[in-house]
């Protein structure tokens, strides 16, 4: 896509950023240990891990709660923790939540329709939070 498109800054493409975003998504997606708390129309997310696994909870479950903020019908709040995140999904009924928790954490990740894009970016050297 990058070579495809004549507008692109060479200058400012970053393939690494990409490489470390994409290694921040494997640690977290297999290393993480996540406890689930129901809420009203809702879920509590406890994300953990130790070491780069901690760092990168901290920076996807924070980015992601970002760039959800005002997108669809849920509402994500993220607070980091010493050992990663905590991220709050919450709906306005009581099917959301039922969805939410089937979803489970990953399934929430990976909500919104922005990602390729997000990819795309990080890899321009275009991200907002890498």
């Amino acid at each position: 896509m990058l070579e495809a498109d004549s507008e692109t800054d060479w200058s400012s493409v970053d393939i690494e950023a990409l490489r470390r975003h994409l290694i921040d998504m494997n640690e977290v997606t297999l290393n993480a240990q996540v406890s689930v708390d129901p809420v009203p129309h809702g879920t509590r997310f406890t994300v953990r891990g130790e070491g780069r696994t901690g760092d990168a909870i901290r920076r996807m479950v924070t980015a992601h709660a970002a760039t959800m903020a005002g997108r669809g019908p849920w509402r994500f709040e993220a607070i980091e923790t010493p050992a990663g995140a905590a991220l709050s999904v919450v709906g306005d009924t009581d099917a959301d939540g039922e969805k939410i928790r089937a979803l489970g954490f990953i399934g929430v990740m990976a909500q919104g329709m922005h990602h390729q894009q997000h990819h795309l970016a990080i890899a321009s050297g275009n991200a907002p939070h890498h």
